[in-house]
């Protein structure tokens, strides 16, 4: 989607700006992530699929992303806005926010806690805000470029471990089986070389707990900018590395956010591992 460039703006209005943002952020997704949460208690009536059978779509889905792009465009109407769900907007500001309603739909599905509401709001010079919120634990994730990352507004940081053997490492797989055969032979290769394996269905949570250090690493493929618009921003500022699995710069068909001392290893670690012999 095209990325129309704004006005410039001292950094004075920048950071009034990114509070701006971030507290309009945090109310939408409190407020969508709530109503969903309460929506799943009352039980769901519609769920569909969308590229396979295993890739569930909620009739919260698409209600969340309603409510926060109807907010967005009643309240910033010259923003520009991507949206799981199909919302596509292209505005005049040079903002841009990008919307995974419910990051974890198959969780939602079975009444499961790992999901989340995740918005991420980026600039001519890239993520600006991002803001992960997880109804069922009420746990938000928050980072402003340049700031920081908090969760339940208290700082947090990564973990420091260096040593792959201690490093509990989390990945995702896709929804096409024959995909999950591969990446599960790779998960095979190198799981004796690692703490241990985690798998637990949310990007977005998955990169905030490497953040807040419940986890060291995360890895995974075929993602979509969604996934991880908000959430890499929240890990960069608590001190993680993020890249593909080469090292480069991160893309949502490859992603990695580690530890800094560790990324390198890790990276070694899955590329090795992604031999077909």
């Amino acid at each position: 989607m095209e990325r129309t460039r704004g006005p410039k703006v001292t950094k004075t209005q920048g950071d009034q700006l990114s509070q701006e943002l971030l507290k309009l952020c945090k109310t939408l997704a409190d407020t969508g992530g709530r109503k969903a949460l309460a929506g799943r208690l009352a039980g769901l009536s519609q769920v569909e699929t969308k590229s396979t059978s295993t890739d569930m779509v909620t009739e919260f889905d698409r209600a969340t992303e309603k409510y926060i792009v109807d907010e967005i465009r009643r309240l910033r109407p010259t923003d520009s806005i991507i949206g799981e769900e199909g919302a596509s907007v292209v505005g005049t500001s040079g903002v841009t926010w990008c919307i995974d309603p419910i990051d974890g739909t198959t969780n939602f599905l079975y009444a499961l806690p790992g999901w989340s509401v995740s918005i991420g709001v980026s600039d001519e010079k890239g993520p600006l805000v991002g803001v992960v919120y997880i109804p069922a634990l009420d746990e938000m994730f928050h980072a402003i470029r340049n700031q920081g990352a908090y969760l339940n507004n208290k700082q947090i940081f990564c973990n420091n471990t260096s040593d792959l053997s201690k490093a509990l490492v989390c990945t995702g797989f896709s929804y096409l089986p024959e995909n999950r055969t591969i990446q599960s032979r790779r998960v095979a290769k190198f799981i004796h070389q690692v703490r241990d394996i985690r798998r637990f269905g949310a990007a977005s949570i998955d990169i905030c707990f490497v953040a807040c250090g419940r986890l060291d690493a995360y890895f995974e493929e075929n993602l979509y900018q969604w996934d991880i618009a908000a959430a890499e921003l929240i890990a960069i500022e608590s001190g993680a590395r993020s890249g593909n699995f080469s090292g480069g710069s991160s893309t949502p068909k490859e992603f990695m956010v580690t530890c800094p001392a560790m990324f390198d290893k890790l990276s070694n670690l899955v590329i090795a591992s992604s031999s077909k012999d």
